[in-house]
């Protein structure tokens, strides 16, 4: 067997999503097929296709952004490359009694910010799916001591992807350590009970499956088989070409993975070379970086879909998401309109992503620091939000955060954020209700009364209107 090239992660445990028992699954009664989830499709924004297998990016989230997969173009018309993204990787963690889904810090960023991580992908037409890998405490897909337990557990997954608004669910059966703090071992009707369970919860998401572990080889059980259940299967050893070993049709496999940081150029081309020759549908890549690497996807592009690859600066914002530069990602204040003592963009602390607006200074400064952008609520939208981070170590009386929201149309403004100063507030979320069609300004600013040694700053990010 080829060694396997995938870094082992250690995943913090951080929250626990309660245990709701669903209702109990016949095995083996009479079903209706659950409708197939879509293909993705090509850029929504300019309606860009293309012909050849999916491209699948696993994102490893503890040190690269989502945002990255939507970057990735074809030279010839635009089309993505990418057609699903999966958030690498939430857990199944054990709380000495039960199975539970965990989320650590990085993966629990991206969900709370879907509006600027997950939601700009899928207005690209870009699937975004949730991996669940084992965390070395003896829980995991293969070892559920009843169906009940299963089905709970479904419950959660499902629970997750309505409340994040994912597009499905990936399953990674490694560093489960069975049997660890008194678990049991790998059973055969585990995964079966979860897999159909899954399937009725949310009929028309996908279920993929990363091809290793014992829940791999158990997906069928009095009478039962959920093979139909999974849209694709991937290959998981990094390098190589292997066909996965469920009964899915060629166009639902993915026999060839490829690791960005150890798959050579020419291997992803010969392995992109394979799955044309085999008639495969899907082709797996993993650790997609945060820096440009468009000459490397090209060696496979031109394989598979007869184009190079180019870099683009940012993801496209959602259409109902008016705000230019919400999350700063240009690295810049572009978008906005900075006035008063100082303003910039700045590369740490960010809430998401990699860049924050810093409005006030690091030094005293004099009088109000302000960032403001005027934008028009489009039809359907009802709220504008935004997280702020104080460094306040003053009173209110002197030095303050705040931000007003003014709708130009009625010729009326609100306080968003009254006037706060804390000497470190953490982030925390600001809204404001809006009127679709009416046009507004946002103004977020930082105010300082230059005395020294006191100096008082305000990072905002992920400005969005939804």
């Amino acid at each position: 067997m080829l060694p396997r090239v995938r870094p082992r992660q250690t995943f913090l445990l951080t929250g626990l999503i309660a245990l709701v028992l669903a209702t109990q699954r016949v095995p083996g009664a009479a079903r209706a097929a659950a409708p197939r989830a879509a293909a993705p499709a090509g850029h929504a924004a300019t309606t860009a296709t293309k012909t050849g297998p999916l491209s699948i990016a696993y994102i490893e989230v503890n040190s690269n952004s989502m945002v990255n997969v939507g970057k990735y173009t074809l030279a010839s018309n635009g089309a993505n490359v990418f057609d699903i993204a999966v958030i690498f990787a939430a857990n199944i963690n054990y709380d000495g009694s039960n199975a539970y889904l965990s989320f650590n810090p990085q993966v629990q960023s991206v969900l709370d910010n879907a509006a600027t991580q997950i939601k700009p992908l899928q207005q690209q037409g870009i699937k975004v799916e949730l991996s669940i890998l084992g965390n070395h405490q003896g829980a995991g897909f293969a070892n559920f001591p009843s169906q009940a337990a299963a089905s709970a557990f479904a419950t959660q997954l499902s629970n997750a992807v309505t409340e994040y608004g994912l597009d499905g669910i990936d399953f990674d059966d490694e560093y489960a350590d069975y049997g660890t703090n008194g678990t049991p071992q790998p059973n055969a009707f585990s995964f079966v009970y979860l897999i159909q369970a899954l399937r009725a919860d949310m009929p028309g998401k996908l279920i993929t499956l990363y091809d290793i572990g014992p829940s791999a080889s158990s997906l069928s059980y009095n009478g039962v088989d959920v093979t139909s259940d999974f849209d694709y299967a991937w290959n998981p050893w990094y390098g190589s070409f292997s066909v996965p070993s469920i009964a899915l049709p060629k166009s639902r496999l993915a026999p060839a993975a490829v690791d960005f940081g150890s798959t050579s150029s020419s291997t992803a081309a010969s392995l992109a070379q394979q799955t044309m020759n085999g008639g495969y549908g899907a082709y797996l890549t993993y650790n997609l970086t945060s820096t440009d690497v468009h000459d490397y996807i090209s060696a496979f592009t031109n394989v598979l879909y007869g184009s190079s690859a180019v870099y683009g600066s940012t993801t496209p914002p959602p259409p109902n998401n008016q705000i230019v530069n919400g999350g700063f990602e240009t690295g810049s204040l572009s978008g906005w309109t900075a006035s008063g003592a100082t303003s910039s963009a700045v590369g740490s602390g960010a809430h998401s992503g990699t860049y924050a607006a810093r409005v006030g200074g690091t030094a005293p400064t004099n009088g109000d620091s302000s960032v403001a952008q005027a934008f028009t609520a489009p039809s359907g939208t009802t709220k504008v939000s935004f997280w702020y981070n104080v460094t306040c170590p003053d009173t209110v009386t002197y030095d303050w955060a705040t931000a007003t929201l003014k709708d130009n149309t009625a010729n009326t403004t609100k306080t968003v954020l009254a006037k706060t100063c804390v000497s470190s507030s953490g982030w925390k979320q600001a809204t404001a209700s809006v009127t679709a069609g009416h046009s507004y300004t946002l103004t977020l600013t930082s105010h300082d009364d230059d005395y020294s040694g006191d100096a008082t700053y305000t990072l905002y990010d992920d400005v969005t209107s939804s």
